[in-house]
């Protein structure tokens, strides 16, 4: 008697692997037309609420293009992108796993606290300081992003509901532990902040550019060599997430829990890991001003890298190279906002048309999917009737 397809895990870990190769491959111009679309509608968008408020969005948009192309401000486009490349690769590899981990800003200010604390309490040669203090950081981000993954698999909680609850308890446990346990205490400065971390755990400068402004000055901008870091974060998130037989079973897990089951992959145990990895990166987002600038962790700390890095990710289709492209573009129009601000030009238009893109590229992304995925089950259909009629796939 003869049985269908074979239900092996090297057959359905081949068959998954040529549907996902003819849906990847044939969605990368849908994905880069869909991105580019929600920009050029963003800034359409702007430029019409610029009119509405009596501004001139020609006007505008110039200053956004003579000043951030100016060779400084493309240097401190590159710097503020640094820690969005980041945040963005923690995002997507939540997203890889059909997971929404919204809780990067908690835990990239856990890694930034521990980090700071850690490292300035050890005396290391210079390259093992930063070292350390880069894996205390990835520890303390897997670990709080942990409790998600744990709470996920354990109980059902949503894992955007926990996120965003950790999110503020990370606040408050932050402070607290600031606060009682970690002041430092420099006579003469009011700016209270932990112990400042030896100069062997600095990251030095990449470069440094220097302009000359319209009204004769000099502006320096220093990019320090964490953008190094991001980079070989964004090139293992590619080798890991597309060139390994482990990415290969988180996607699959992501795209069809059930079916990845029936091949031998255990859903919950890779949710637990998308969830620690996530963590992990989104720990070392805050280390670009940690190691770079400040030298220590206070209450002026940045924050906003876990809802951008959001956005980003999104804009980038959660691709290494769309998310680098996207962290240059949001960097950029960072830049430019305090030049539009000079100018008289509301800086509120640079968050109105990050707002629209990100809107615009939920709204294109959403419609895509649905194509795609119609378009996957009537080729896996497809491919399962090929498949029954092949002699080799079938047993006496």
């Amino acid at each position: 008697m003869n049985t269908p397809i074979s239900t092996s895990a090297e057959g359905m870990a081949g068959f998954f692997s040529r549907i996902g190769r003819n849906r990847s491959g044939q969605s990368v111009l849908v994905t880069l037309v869909s991105s580019l679309a929600a920009v050029i509608l963003a800034l359409m968008i702007g430029g019409v609420i610029l009119l509405i408020t009596g501004k001139d969005p020609i006007e505008a948009f110039s200053k956004m293009i003579t000043t951030g192309t100016q060779p400084y401000k493309l240097a401190e486009a590159v710097q503020r992108a640094t820690p969005l490349i980041i945040a963005a690769v923690a995002v997507a590899i939540g997203f890889k796993m059909n997971l929404f981990n919204i809780g990067v800003e908690g835990q990239f200010l856990m890694g930034m606290f521990w980090a700071g604390v850690a490292g300035a309490y050890v005396d290391l040669p210079p390259v093992l300081h930063v070292a350390f203090c880069l894996a205390v950081a990835m520890i303390a981000g897997a670990a709080w992003a942990g409790i998600a993954g744990l709470l996920r698999i354990k109980r059902g909680v949503n894992e955007v509901i926990a996120t965003i609850m950790l999110n503020s308890i990370a606040l408050q446990v932050i402070d607290w532990l600031f606060n009682d346990f970690f002041r430092y205490e420099n006579p003469g400065n009011l700016d209270v902040r932990t112990k400042p971390l030896p100069t062997s755990a600095w990251m030095p400068t990449l470069f440094t550019v220097t302009s000359k402004t319209d009204k004769g000055g000099t502006v320096r901008t220093d990019v320090t060599s964490f953008v190094l870091v991001a980079l070989v974060v964004v090139v293992l998130f590619w080798l890991l997430i597309y060139k390994s037989k482990f990415g290969f079973r988180l996607r699959a897990s992501g795209g069809n829990a059930v079916a990845a089951r029936t091949a031998g992959i255990s859903s919950n145990r890779m949710i637990l890991i998308a969830m620690l990895l996530s963590g992990a990166v989104a720990g070392l987002a805050g280390l670009p001003a940690l190691l770079g600038t400040t030298h220590s962790y206070g209450p002026t700390r940045p924050d906003g890298y876990g809802f951008n890095g959001i956005a980003v990710a999104l804009l980038g289709r959660n691709h290494p190279a769309g998310i680098v492209v996207s962290a240059l573009l949001w960097g950029f129009l960072d830049a430019v906002a305090g030049p539009l601000q000079i100018a008289k030009i509301p800086q509120s238009i640079i968050a109105v048309i990050k707002a629209v893109i990100l809107i615009t590229v939920v709204i294109v992304n959403e419609v895509v999917n649905r194509k795609m995925a119609k378009r996957t089950a009537d080729r896996t259909a497809d491919a399962l009737e090929t498949a029954a009629a092949t002699p080799s796939a079938v047993t006496a």
